[in-house]
C-alpha cells in the first residue's frame, strides 16, 4: 500500500497553504495499493517533534479520520469526513478535522499514517489518536506512512 500527496515529496517541504500560515485546508492525497480483503481505511496525522525538534516531549495529533471506504483512491484537497463517507477523530486542538502544521519553533516532521482494516471501526464518537489505534488492534492488514516537514517562516 502507497500513500502519497502531489503536493509534497516523502521526507519534502509542506507547502505553506497547508499549515496555520496559508489556507490551513488538508493536502490531496492519493492511495495505491490497498490490498484485497479491507473493508475500511484510517488516517491519522501527528507531528512527533513538539514542541521542540531538539528536545520534543509528545506527538502532537493534527488530523484523525477512519472509517474511509476502502475503494478511496484520493484525498482532496481541504476535504471533509463527511465527503468522504468517513468518520472525524478529535485532534489535539479539541477538534474534529485537519489542523496543519504549525510548529513553534524549528522544523518538525509530519507523518501521515494510512492503516488499512479488516473490519469497519464504527462509530466511537470522535475518538482520539489513541483510541482509535486501540480500535484498530487486530484488525490491521497493511498500514505506510508519508512524512512531510514543515518549519514557520519558510515557503
Amino acid at each position: 500500500m502507497k500513500l502519497r500527496s502531489p503536493a509534497f515529496q516523502d521526507h519534502g517541504g509542506i507547502p505553506r497553504k497547508y499549515t496555520c500560515e496559508g489556507a490551513d485546508v488538508s493536502p490531496p492525497l492519493a492511495i495505491e495499493d490497498v490490498p484485497a480483503g479491507t473493508r475500511s481505511l484510517a488516517l491519522i496525522v501527528d507531528d512527533p517533534d513538539a514542541p521542540d525538534p531538539a528536545a520534543p516531549k509528545m506527538t502532537w495529533v493534527h488530523w484523525v479520520l477512519y472509517d474511509l471506504p476502502p475503494e478511496t483512491t484520493s484525498l482532496p484537497e481541504g476535504v471533509s469526513a463527511a465527503a468522504l463517507h468517513a468518520r472525524d477523530g478529535l485532534n489535539d486542538w479539541k477538534r474534529t478535522g485537519y489542523g496543519g502544521p504549525c510548529p513553534p519553533i524549528g522544523r518538525h516532521r509530519y507523518f501521515f499514517k494510512l492503516f488499512a482494516l479488516d473490519a469497519r471501526v464504527g462509530d466511537l464518537h470522535r475518538p482520539t489518536s489513541a483510541q482509535l489505534q486501540s480500535a484498530l488492534s487486530g484488525h490491521l492488514l497493511a498500514e505506510t506512512q508519508l512524512v512531510g516537514l514543515y518549519a514557520k517562516g519558510r515557503p
